[in-house]
């Protein structure tokens, strides 16, 4: 039997096109399907994960900006908070807002954020 240490470690060490090349080979000869080989074509990646779309978003105030009050009674009508929690929230900036919500949600809130004066990151 092949040295398996050895073998993974080319394998490991293949270019992108060596990958697709060793995929095209194992679905024609021997069956296998790409979605399988896709396993082989993370690592020869360089180790770089493939990144699927982000589904989920971090609502970030980074900070309140200028116009403080403004952001505090945003923070309060955005996130259900009562007027103490919503400036507690606003002075621990930077802090999250909102977790794991969706992009359309996330970019809502992004945009009536700074549009109130604050800086806000989405992560």
């Amino acid at each position: 039997m092949a040295d398996l240490k050895k073998f993974a470690e080319e394998l490991v060490n293949l270019t992108v096109k060596e990958v697709s090349e060793l995929a095209t080979i194992l679905k024609d000869e021997y069956g296998i399907e790409p979605a399988a080989a896709a396993a082989v074509a993370a690592p020869a990646a360089g180790g770089a994960e493939v990144a699927a779309e982000q589904s989920e978003f971090d609502v970030i105030l980074k900070s309140a900006g200028g116009s403080k009050l403004a952001v505090v009674k945003l923070v309060k009508e955005l996130t259900g908070l009562g007027l103490k929690e919503a400036k507690a929230a606003v002075d621990a900036a930077p802090a999250p807002l909102k977790e794991k919500v969706s992009k359309e949600e996330a970019e809502a809130l992004k945009a009536q954020l700074e549009e109130a004066g604050a800086e806000v990151e989405l992560k």
